[in-house]
Formats: C-alpha cells, structure tokens, sequence
C-alpha cells in the first residue's frame, strides 16, 4: 500500500505542475508512448521528466512480461547498462576531489599488475584514458568474452593484456568497456569498498534510490523487475535475465525511472539534492569535460548538433545552442537513455525493455523538443522510417541464408573433421561436437550460450547461438589440404564488431 501511496504522490507532482509544461507534456504525451511503443513492439517502458528542479512526470507504460501482463509502474527495475558508467566517473572524479586517487596517476601506480599488450600504454595509461575511451581499443572491442561470461572483474582485466588493440595509444575514441571494470576496481584499492558498496554508500543511499542496486542476484529475486524482451523473426519474445555482475562498474546497475530521476535533480542542482550536497559541484564538472571527440555529426534529423565528446561517464553534445550531457545503456533485452541540460534546467530518462527498438533515444528527444519550443515532428515515425531499409535488408539476408541452411548442403569434406578444440589467445578454449549429424559450438567463457553450425557452403556456416541476443551470423572456416585450421568467430555487433580467430588444435 505504500508503494501506491509513493506511485501516486509523484504523478500528483507531475499533474500539480501541469500549467508551466508543454502542451505536448500536458497533453500527448500518455497517448504518443503508448502508440509508438506499438510501433516499434516495445513491451515496457518506464519516462521520468524533471524540469525546475522538480520531478515533472516519472510513469511506468506497458507491461514488464509479455506472458505476465503485469504493468510497468515507476518503481519498476530495469538494466540501465552503461548508464552505471556515470556512477563510475562520478566515484572516480569524487574520489580525485578527496585526493584518494588523482586522475592522470598511471594506472600501475595504484594497480601494477595492469597490463596492455601495447607496452607503452600499459606503461603510461592513466586513470583518465581509462574513463574517456582512449586507451586504442576500438568500440566493444573485447566485449565478445567478457560480457555475460563466466570470468570474473580479476580476469577481465588481465585479458586486456592479451587483446591487440585495435587503434594506437591515445589515437582515437574507443569505447571499452574493460576500461571502467579496471577503473571501477581501483576504488577498493584506494578505499577498502568494493564498487559495489561504495556506489551505494555515495549515491544510493543519499539520493534515497531505495529500489536501485547493482547485482544479478537482487534483479533476479526482485518483485517489480522487468524480463527482457528481443525481436525474431518480428516476433517479440522474452529472453533469459543476463548476469553482467562482472561488468559492474561498466554496466550492471539496476534500477527505476522514479530512483533515477533522483541521480537528474542532483545533477541539475550542482551536486545537491532536497538541500543537501550529495557531489561537489566541482566533481560534477570534472565529470563534464570533453576529452575525446567521438565524432562530427552531419544529422539530416538534427541539424543543429554538430559535435559528441566523451568526458568521464558521460557524452556531450550541442542542441539548439545548448549543451547536453547524456549516455545509453544496451543490456540483453534492454535499451535506455539519460540526457540533461542544466542551460534547460532539464533532465529527461527513458528504460525500455528490449533491445529491438530506437523509441528509447527518439522519445527523450521527443521531450526535450518540446522544452525548447521546435515545432512538433514525430521523431519516433522518423526513426522508424529511416531504420525501415536496413532492417528489411537484414531480414532479406538472414531469409537468403536461413533457406541455404535448409539445404543441407554437403561438406567437402567430412562433418567429423571439424570437430575439436580451438584457441583464441584472446578469448581461450572453443569446442566444436558433432551431435545428431549437426556441428554445436560450445564457447568456454559462456557455458549457456550454444552455437548451432549449418552448412551453406564453401567452408562457411550459418551459426544460431542459443543466446539470441548475440544473433545469426556466417562463420567461415580456413581449410588446407582437406584439414581444417580454424574458424572465424563473431556475434551481432550489438555485442561485439569485432572477428575472432579460433586455431583448431592438435589431437
């Protein structure tokens, strides 16, 4: 009962400050969500709107569970992903205020045994180039054995050691996930708190995000927690909750629309929240700073946004004459966005949960729009149009190559020879079993996720993983002399862009 006591006086709040917003907050905005999340077969979603300093409208839509029909009410968790990276930055900046750790330290100074394939910049990384993504790994590079596998943070950072980075040194911006699990561990170095406890201690708690947490076993057994959801074939379907613990301070944070709006008032009233400094504001800023610039953007959407940088959590970008601060999040079966602008004194966040739609970003720009008074255009429509052609071109690809499978199209050589064991230097051991007539693949570091091998011709597979969020793909296998030497791995770029060469290995 007191949950929809809590649920009920924030949507008073929303509606009691109704006369200062947009018609289309006042008006249209129930109605467009639930349209658009027809459109595009999102589930659920949870909006939290803060303007002036006061949570303006914070609402659950949908349902969590498409078997369950339960709805989504403010309260609901969902994984916000890489809006933990946020935290991390914050923790780390925080902590370089407090003269516990200092930002452009080398890495080794706190941690020695860090380790990069590149000498010089395991040498001379430094916790900065950690939280800014330039460190020469190109974006999710990695991504492919660490995420939803069985290593732990420990092991994950000493893989880093064993991955050629894609980029030089300090060359280019590349997001890396690795980089925030090393720099989210440095904090039990320097403190005695693991990342988990100490974001808790700083953040949750004095922000009274009650309901938010940090760990597969809390998402798991809690009562108002989302499933995940993905689209196959253009059919929705629920997926398995992924354990991402081991990405931590990169991505394993859980929570809600009405916590997070939370973590918004304290950004947009310099660190303090109902009165209180949280953050200094002077943390919050270092925060802020751009570092790398990830890209120039030429938008036919948004012409007016010429610029993304990369600072420690967050990205920046130019809106109409004003600077946003945001970030996304992408788990297994969920998408979702944080945007602010303090020139605005606005925050807005959107949690969706599947990983099959663009609503998420379109609809937080949907609102700030409104805020800043551009005419209305349906930018969820827009969105959806422009993904049209390349989603009916995949489509058409997988139907092409799914229909190849069906063929059954004999091997040059015998099925039995393809199998054994395989190496990456990288990723480790890959075992490949002939069961049924059929090829499986069984990935080492991710004992739940299995590859089923059909042939399509000349050496190259059609590969569904049981995983489905790490899709269909074609791996293709190098064979000499009759004698197969090793395959090229990959998974959806969702996951990872990268290809990886597994050696078939001796008997």
């Amino acid at each position: 009962m007191k949950k929809v006591f809590q649920i009920a006086t924030l949507l008073l709040i929303g509606f009691g400050s109704a006369k200062a917003q947009p018609a289309f907050i006042k008006d249209s905005l129930g109605t467009y969500i639930n349209r658009e999340m027809q459109r595009w077969q999102v589930p659920g979603l949870a909006i939290a709107i803060v303007k002036d300093g006061k949570i303006v409208h914070v609402q659950g839509y949908g349902v969590r569970d498409i078997d369950s029909k339960i709805p989504v009410d403010a309260y609901t968790l969902f994984q916000i992903a890489s809006n933990s990276k946020a935290f991390t930055g914050t923790a780390i900046a925080h902590l370089h205020q407090q003269k516990k750790i200092n930002l452009d330290a080398k890495v080794k100074t706190y941690m020695p045994s860090f380790s990069l394939a590149d000498p010089m910049a395991s040498e001379l990384s430094t916790v900065r180039d950690l939280l800014c993504h330039r460190i020469g790994f190109g974006t999710f590079q990695g991504d492919f054995m660490n995420w939803g596998s069985n290593l732990t943070r420990a092991q994950i950072i000493e893989g880093m050691g064993r991955t050629k980075a894609k980029h030089p040194f300090r060359y280019t911006y590349g997001y890396c996930n690795a980089a925030y699990i090393t720099a989210g561990e440095l904090i039990p170095i320097v403190t005695g708190k693991s990342w988990d406890q100490f974001i808790k201690d700083n953040y949750f708690n004095p922000l009274n995000m009650k309901h938010t947490n940090s760990t597969y076993a809390e998402m798991a057994s809690d009562k108002n927690a989302c499933t995940p959801h993905t689209l196959v074939q253009n059919k929705l379907v629920r997926l398995p909750l992924t354990n991402i613990d081991n990405m931590g301070p990169s991505a394993s944070i859980n929570s809600c629309a009405a916590d997070m709006a939370n973590w918004l008032l304290m950004q947009l009233d310099s660190g303090r929240f109902e009165g209180k400094e949280i953050v200094p504001f002077s943390v919050l800023k270092e925060t802020r700073k751009s570092h790398m610039i990830v890209n120039d953007v030429n938008s036919k959407i948004f012409t007016s946004k010429h610029f993304v940088t990369y600072g420690l959590g967050w990205s920046s970008y130019d809106y109409m004459g004003k600077r946003v601060w945001e970030h996304s999040g992408g788990a297994n079966g969920f998408v979702t966005k944080t945007e602010f602008i303090p020139e605005a004194n606005l925050g807005v966040l959107v949690y969706t949960n599947t990983d099959a739609n663009s609503l998420y970003d379109a609809l937080v720009k949907q609102v700030i729009e409104a805020y800043l008074n551009v005419p209305y255009r349906n930018l969820s429509a827009v969105y959806y149009s422009n993904s049209l052609p390349s989603k009916t071109a995949h489509q058409k690809d997988l139907d092409s190559l799914s229909n190849l499978a069906k063929q059954k199209i004999k091997t040059d050589i015998p099925l039995a020879k393809y199998v054994g064991t395989y190496q990456n230097d990288f990723y480790g051991a890959m075992e490949i079993k002939l069961e049924k007539g059929t090829l499986k693949m069984y990935l080492s570091k991710h004992p739940n996720n299995i590859g089923t091998l059909s042939h399509i011709g000349n050496n190259k597979f059609l590969c569904v993983y049981s995983d489905l969020t790490c899709g269909i793909e074609v791996l293709p296998f190098t064979v000499e002399n009759n004698e197969v030497k090793s395959i090229q791995v990959k998974v959806a770029d969702f996951i990872d862009y990268e290809k990886y060469e597994f050696i078939k290995q001796a008997k």
